[in-house]
């Protein structure tokens, strides 16, 4: 994490060339927001958890996701939105915000920070379609004031929407990975089209807290509904009207030098305007991106499902031949990416061709699948031939660090989407045919849930295993911010941590880092031996280890 921090720093070391030109140009930029004054933005509160808007409205279910439903032209979709989520827009904004104040505390940094971010974004504007920015424009009637100083609330959300593609560029730099697969013809038990996926973005605990199923009914193009945060606009994974469901999965990325479309736009976009696979590719084919990414689509009306793969100055389409099932990791298995070595190095020594393996295992040992063996794929923790991976490792189709899972059944139109913690808590069940026509009806006194359709949560969830990880997970930020600060670590805290965790490699990493830095090298050379022992995640994790363990001897 810390090496991950180091790239971050010096990523905006390079970019920093000019002064704040992109916010002045974004600002200039500002969309047509005529009319603006006659959206009305009063929110009628029926309860804490019970917001309306007209029919636009906002419920928190049982479950503890709220439900948003928003109707209207881009410029009313966007002002309504950021009234009836002003609370859960504050606290995510806060979230990510805390998050940079805490890696860059300086108020001289800060100012050298916004700075280069503002010359980075100086023409994301000039590759979001009109209509997201008038939308990202209402919504951002609501941001806190008290950011302003950093960014406009525009200009910051329109940052926001690239944090997905930043924060995978400089994990080349890629500390996580998302996984997604889908199956039909005679893979499944009723030959219908199944998508399943986990999605790995973590910005922290706090930003995974609460999630929002959004119902959009926009003026143009089709209806649809998306797993997401307050203040996104963006699609990180969706389902339409007409059974196309997209998601999107990293691919290995270079820092890019300028922001251009967001992915999450790319995806919106192809929800929104989409009906079918051509439809989609030629969609994403006309935005230029900026970091490289698989978008799994699939279709019902086609029962069938395809990635598209964008990179800058690339494109692909990858199609399974025949064969019921496609997987999706972070790589590019098209034509047009035999030959990238960035791909083929993300191949080589990143975990996506272990995951890659697993989720074909996975698929083989289950036969006709329903959406309940859908969870417990994207629930599974157990390496290829059930290696224990240790809790958390990024080798996993469960990370359990997931911000949410979610599973498609696109020729009913429906979907499941989990609960906290991770996807470990029940996956709830939406019929978007059913759900939009009550809300249009205006007569949702209550949650939308498919409540029969329930999959009940994940057992590991009331075991001690559990328990386990949620500790360790504790204390490992506690023994790594005292290595941080040079701070001496109580031993029994070292063999607790190891105690939590005993097969996950990194917990001896972390050992070998305390010991090595308080110049007990025995005791580090052993640890990172332990490490070594187990499955480490990635070639450049063994390179390390290999190298701390020769500095470590050279100092006994």
């Amino acid at each position: 994490m810390k090496l991950f921090f180091i790239k971050v720093l010096v990523f905006i070391g390079v970019l920093f060339l000019l002064n704040s030109c992109g916010i002045k140009r974004s600002m200039q930029d500002r969309p047509d927001i005529s009319g603006i004054e006659n959206i009305d933005t009063a929110r009628t509160k029926l309860s804490d958890s019970h917001y309306r808007i007209g029919k636009n409205s906002l419920y928190k279910n049982k479950y503890g996701i709220w439900e948003l439903y928003i109707e209207g032209d881009a410029l009313e979709r966007g002002v309504i939105s950021g009234s009836l989520t002003r609370e859960l827009m504050h606290k995510q904004e806060k979230a990510f915000m805390d998050k940079i104040f805490e890696l860059v505390p300086g108020t001289g940094y800060r100012n050298f920070l916004k700075k280069t971010v503002a010359w980075f974004n100086r023409k994301m504007y000039l590759h979001v379609p009109e209509e997201y920015k008038q939308e990202i424009y209402g919504t951002s009637l609501f941001g806190l004031e008290k950011y302003n100083e950093f960014a406009p609330a525009y200009v910051r959300m329109l940052y926001f929407h690239g944090a997905h593609d930043i924060g995978h560029a400089l994990q080349d730099l890629m500390l996580v990975g998302c996984t997604s697969f889908a199956a039909w013809d005679d893979k499944t038990e009723d030959g219908q089209l199944l998508l399943g996926r986990n999605f790995d973005f973590y910005a922290g605990d706090e930003f995974a807290e609460e999630k929002i199923a959004a119902f959009v009914n926009p003026d143009k193009g089709h209806k649809f509904m998306m797993y997401t945060w307050a203040g996104m606009i963006g699609s990180v994974s969706g389902l339409n009207e007409k059974g196309i469901s997209v998601t999107i999965n990293a691919g290995k990325s270079k820092i890019p030098m300028q922001a251009k479309t967001p992915i999450s736009l790319v995806a919106r976009e192809i929800l929104q305007y989409a009906s079918s696979t051509k439809e989609a590719i030629a969609i994403a084919k006309k935005r230029e991106v900026f970091v490289s990414e698989s978008i799994m689509v699939g279709s019902a009306s086609e029962s069938k499902a395809i990635l598209i793969e964008v990179a800058p100055g690339n494109f692909g389409v990858f199609e399974v031949e025949n064969s019921n099932k496609l997987i999706c990791s972070n790589h590019f298995q098209s034509e047009a990416y035999a030959e990238d070595h960035r791909n083929l190095k993300a191949i080589e020594e990143s975990h996506t061709q272990y995951r890659f393996d697993k989720m074909q295992e996975l698929l083989s040992e289950k036969e006709k699948l329903n959406s309940k063996k859908a969870a417990e794929i994207l629930r599974n923790k157990e390496g290829l031939e059930g290696a224990n991976l240790g809790m958390g490792n990024e080798m996993a189709i469960n990370q359990l660090l997931a911000h949410h899972g979610i599973i498609f059944k696109p020729e009913e139109r429906k979907v499941w989407v989990s609960t906290n913690p991770y996807q470990l808590g029940a996956f709830v069940a939406y019929d978007l045919d059913t759900a939009f026509k009550k809300f249009e009806a205006g007569n949702v006194s209550g949650s939308v849930l498919q409540a029969q359709e329930t999959i009940a949560e994940d057992p590991f969830v009331n075991t001690e295993a559990h328990k386990d990880y949620e500790n360790y997970r504790k204390l490992n930020v506690e023994i790594t911010e005292a290595i941080s600060k040079e701070k001496k670590v109580s031993e029994e805290k070292i063999k607790r941590l190891k105690y939590l965790n005993p097969y996950f490699w990194e917990v001896y990493k972390i050992a070998g880092d305390y010991y090595f830095q308080q110049k007990e090298f025995k005791k580090a050379v052993i640890n990172y031996k332990q490490a070594k022992r187990r499955e480490v995640t990635t070639l450049p994790d063994e390179e390390f280890l290999d190298k701390m363990i020769k500095k470590s001897y050279r100092k006994i």
